[in-house]
């Protein structure tokens, strides 16, 4: 019961979310970038994203809980080729549930850099699972960072995070990410999928250049 209503919690705070038009979700993404690569606690981050595979940004993703916890956001996953461009954003849901001491609600914007081949494909499929399909790490210093490390040579993706809010005890692993079909169909104007967009390249916008440029410039 408690896990149903944490879970419950979660996805009326980020309700609002669903309303919101995927070129706004593609805005505030790149806005994220921007602040998690200017942040000066956050170094590693932009030395991470040189050789970075992919990147997988989530403007707000909330977790609330009371033992048992639950979050959820929507972000936007992009991909960096050989000569280091990036492709256009294909949209995903973010969502999991936690245990252990924990109480309070939190909401942050975060940022996951995708290492290697391995987790790369992990966010590609219909329904990985960090921690599971990939192994995930949290960068350093920051507010309210739930680790000191930003993790092996072979860790696939580190996320790093600005926080606000309080929430102890939770962690990123066994959270699925799932592509959200709707999103991307919007965006592109028809049926497609995150391989075509991130991989393939088949298809682009014009309104994501904006946030390919943010993360070129870091």
């Amino acid at each position: 019961m408690r896990i149903l209503i944490s879970l419950f919690f979660v996805f009326l705070l980020i309700a609002p979310a669903k309303a919101e038009e995927p070129q706004a979700l593609v805005d505030r993404a790149k806005l994220s970038v921007e602040s998690v690569l200017r942040d000066p606690n956050l170094p590693a981050a932009r030395s991470r994203l040189r050789n970075a595979r992919g990147v997988l940004v989530v403007p707000q993703l909330v977790k609330a809980g009371f033992f048992i916890g639950g979050e959820g956001g929507f972000g936007v996953l992009l991909s960096r080729d050989s000569q280091g461009r990036w492709s256009s954003p294909a949209f995903v849901s973010m969502a999991g549930a936690s245990f252990g001491l924990q109480i309070g609600v939190e909401a942050k914007e975060v940022m996951f850099i995708v290492m290697t081949d391995k987790g790369m494909n992990s966010l590609l499929s219909a329904q990985g699972k960090l921690g599971a399909d990939a192994s995930v790490s949290v960068g350093p210093v920051g507010v309210g960072v739930e680790a000191a490390t930003t993790g092996s040579p072979t860790t696939d993706i580190i996320a790093f995070s600005k926080s606000q809010g309080l929430f102890g005890g939770a962690a990123l692993e066994g959270s699925v990410i799932q592509p959200k079909n709707d999103f991307n169909q919007a965006y592109y104007g028809q049926p497609v999928s995150p391989k075509d967009i991130l991989i393939d390249r088949r298809f682009n916008h014009p309104g994501a250049d904006a946030l390919r440029n943010a993360l070129a410039g870091g």
